[in-house]
């Protein structure tokens, strides 16, 4: 036991300059401390701490260990309630060794001051050498010095003991200590600093699982709110878990009102098929039409159960989609987008104009269209102008091939089918083309290819206006409306008995014959510079124009592949033309060998004075306007180009 400052004195001294002192030991800890702070170079004759931060480095290391410094605070400010008086000093160092918050009574903090043991100052083992917080870091274990035990002289009557405290990963983040005048007593606040640190320790352990608890329900939330469908979760006994806001929106209930009730008791009565599809516990989507306060809204509800250990179902998700957000991101999947107006189709013949005008009256109506015409003439052109011109224009357009579409599955790709209504049936079902087309528009191409079995179910639908998926039980309600088209004489199909007559009149409401191109040549030139533009600009090439020998032939061609023949050829030409303009030698063969046996367009369709202006504006286009040259070619005199450029106002 040391009874003085003077025997505290010659002890450390005989450390120092030996080794050793009679009956005292020093730990392998502290021995091992005192060679690192010779190694640091620490001076042992210091009197004061002399490292201290700025008040601005103080506050930002404060802002670091925020949550620390609070609990800690609060507990050495309970700990001096209880030890006032006793000249004990405690205080609170980060993992760097610098002093955070420090309290005790005046006699305390007065011997502090006096070694600047203040907030900011380091007492970390590089600074001050051998402390019982030094220790304590290094070691990552409690640790009790008495004053000879440090490595500076400053301290040689004094006993402190050290904690360390840790993080939830078990690395110190800080060091809680109390010192104070060395006698017998004084030993027993090293139980007192374990257990105020472990204190700690568990305080900042639940504030950390706090805070991770409320990150991950924020991010759950986030989550939640931040997906496009209604979202939400019920227990085994069907009550509210964890519910979105847009899925409250879709369901007409207040999303505050929601936590641990059922649905039932949460919705008006009327919605047993969404309850009933939600109980089934398994798998399904399925499209349903909720009824809330004041209105109903279709859409498709998708549920997954939550199973747990042994198969048992814990709870389930419920998804629920409007049905147009449902059928949107499938239009590219079931047909075409509908993304063609009237204003995209070129072409100012007579016919066509015809047919146009027929097509903009039925694009007012909700009458079904039967489109008729060869192959290749713009039928779903048509059909996607007459929806987008429609009431109907911001609902789905979806388009099915019937020739396309294998015959033993175009009723389920029409009609849909339920989980089970056949071998390889999707898990939950699948929604057809009709439902998927709901409020909006189904375009039946092709509709002369329907089997005859398929067609009559089409009639059941276009009268009754519901459906039943294939398996299934449940009559939905759809809202479509169709839009058909065929290649064939539909009278002749009816009269060899390949399509019903009912049917036939059903579909025939307005009926559209789209003429052929070889009937409406004039708007072939117009046809072509359109494809000569957008075909470059998408192959990345720039053609400036077609020149008049390939023109001619173009016209003087009957196209039987129609419009989309006429794009093909000029896909091809731009391919492999050599130059800005696409000439003759680009034309496919067929076409030019075809061109031979015919006779010219324009001894069909011109008069003289027509062909003659049209001769003279070739020859004038090819020689850049030099008049000379033009009239050369055309073996005319230069008087008689002049006297006819006059006549016919060619610029």
């Amino acid at each position: 036991m040391i009874k003085s400052v003077e025997e505290g004195i010659r002890i450390w001294r005989s450390f120092r300059e030996t080794g050793e002192c009679e009956g005292i030991s020093i730990s392998p800890e502290v021995r091992d401390s005192w060679l690192r702070s010779e190694k640091f170079g620490v001076n042992p004759y210091k009197t004061r701490c002399d490292v201290v931060l700025t008040e601005m480095e103080l506050e930002i290391r404060k802002a670091r260990n925020r949550a620390l410094l609070t609990h800690a605070s609060a507990m050495m400010a309970n700990l001096r309630r209880y030890t006032d008086g006793s000249g004990y000093l405690f205080s609170l160092a980060d993992s760097r060794g610098c002093i955070l918050a420090r309290t005790g009574d005046r006699e305390a903090l007065d011997y502090a001051d006096g070694q600047n043991l203040i907030e900011g100052s380091n007492w970390s083992e590089k600074v001050m050498g051998t402390t019982s917080g030094s220790v304590a870091t290094v070691e990552n274990k409690p640790v009790q010095l008495v004053g000879y035990e440090y490595w500076c002289l400053m301290n040689p009557f004094v006993i402190s003991s050290s904690c360390p405290i840790l993080d939830i990963e078990d690395k110190v983040i800080g060091v809680l200590s109390v010192g104070g005048p060395y006698h017998p007593i004084n030993r027993h606040t090293m139980g007192m600093v374990v257990a105020a640190s472990r204190a700690l320790e568990r305080q900042l352990a639940l504030q950390t699982a706090f805070e991770q608890s409320e990150m991950e329900n924020l991010y759950k939330t986030i989550v939640m709110e931040s997906l496009s469908d209604g979202v939400l979760t019920l227990d085994r006994k069907g009550r509210v878990m964890v519910m979105n806001k847009l899925a409250a929106q879709i369901l007409g209930i207040d999303p505050g009102s929601t936590l641990n009730k059922t649905l039932k008791e949460l919705m008006p009565p009327y919605n047993e098929p969404l309850f009933q599809a939600i109980s089934e516990n398994r798998e399904l989507i399925k499209p349903l039409e909720i009824r809330r306060k004041y209105d109903r809204l279709k859409t498709t509800v998708s549920c997954i159960p939550l199973v747990g250990k042994n198969n048992q179902v814990l709870g389930t998700v419920v998804i629920l989609q409007p049905i147009q957000k449902y059928k949107r991101p499938l239009e590219k999947v079931c047909g075409a987008r509908a993304g063609i107006t009237f204003n995209d189709i070129i072409g100012n013949s007579s016919e066509l104009n015809y047919a146009l005008r027929l097509a903009e009256i039925a694009s007012k109506s909700d009458s079904n269209v039967l489109l008729l015409g060869e192959s290749g003439v713009g039928k779903e052109v048509f059909a996607q102008a007459i929806h987008n011109a429609s009431r109907r224009r911001d609902e789905p357009f979806i388009a099915i091939n019937c020739a396309a579409v294998p015959r033993e599955l175009i009723s389920s790709e029409l009609f849909g089918y339920e989980e089970g209504a056949f071998t390889g049936a999707r898990k939950g079902g699948n929604p057809g083309k009709l439902e998927l087309a709901d409020q909006g528009t189904l375009f039946l191409d092709e509709i002369g290819e329907m089997p005859l079995d398929l067609q009559g179910s089409l009639l059941r639908f276009l009268e009754e206006g519901n459906i039943m998926r294939l398996g299934g039980r449940e009559v939905i309600p759809v809202d479509v409306r169709i839009i058909a088209a065929s290649n064939k004489n539909l009278k002749d199909e009816v009269m060899k008995g390949r399509f019903r007559l009912d049917l036939y009149y059903r579909l025939k409401v307005i009926d559209i014959e789209i003429p052929p191109l070889r009937m409406r040549k004039d708007d072939i030139p117009g046809l072509v510079e359109h494809f000569v533009k957008t075909i470059g600009s998408r192959l990345g090439r720039k053609i400036t124009g077609i020149d008049p020998g390939a023109m001619e032939i173009l016209l003087n061609y009957d196209w039987p592949g129609n419009v989309r023949e006429l794009k093909n050829v000029i896909e091809r030409a731009v391919n492999i033309a050599g130059g800005d303009v696409l000439t003759v030698d680009d034309l496919p063969p067929d076409i030019k060998e075809d061109n031979l046996k015919s006779p010219l367009i324009w001894e069909q369709s011109l008069n003289k004075d027509e062909i003659e202006k049209r001769l003279i504006m070739d020859c004038l286009r090819k020689h850049n306007g030099n008049r000379n040259l033009a009239a050369k070619e055309l073996g005319i005199s230069r008087a008689t180009i002049f006297r006819k450029i006059k006549k016919y106002s060619i610029n």
